[in-house]
């Protein structure tokens, strides 16, 4: 069954931890850019990391079902990484840079608690 958009929009506003500026700052780094897959030009998660700065400036009455959609997916993504914590030190690891890349810092108090 598909969620409702207010379902969407409390499990993005849980999810998307992090502020448009502090993502758009971020997307700017070498440590963004190194990772995710690509095939020669910007990885997935940096295109996501643009397009969610889009989506968190935008009022949610204004929002196209593109962006709801891209909502959802971002959330999923979200979910499935943080089921996969690695071990060891996680502030310099391309687990937590691919998770900022879509506006998830695990290392913020919420982490990747649901």
């Amino acid at each position: 069954m598909a969620k409702s958009k207010d379902e969407i929009w409390d499990e993005w506003g849980d999810r998307v931890n992090m502020a448009p500026q502090e993502l758009e700052d971020w997307l700017e780094t070498e440590e963004s850019k190194s990772v995710g897959d690509d095939d020669g030009g910007e990885s997935t998660g940096h295109q996501s990391g643009r397009k969610i700065v889009k989506i968190k400036r935008t009022n949610k009455d204004d929002l196209t079902d593109a962006q709801w959609d891209h909502m959802q997916k971002v959330v999923g993504y979200i979910n499935r990484h943080c089921a996969q914590v690695p071990n060891g030190d996680l502030e310099d690891s391309t687990w937590r840079y691919s998770l900022m890349n879509w506006g998830h810092d695990p290392l913020k108090d919420d982490g990747c608690a649901s």
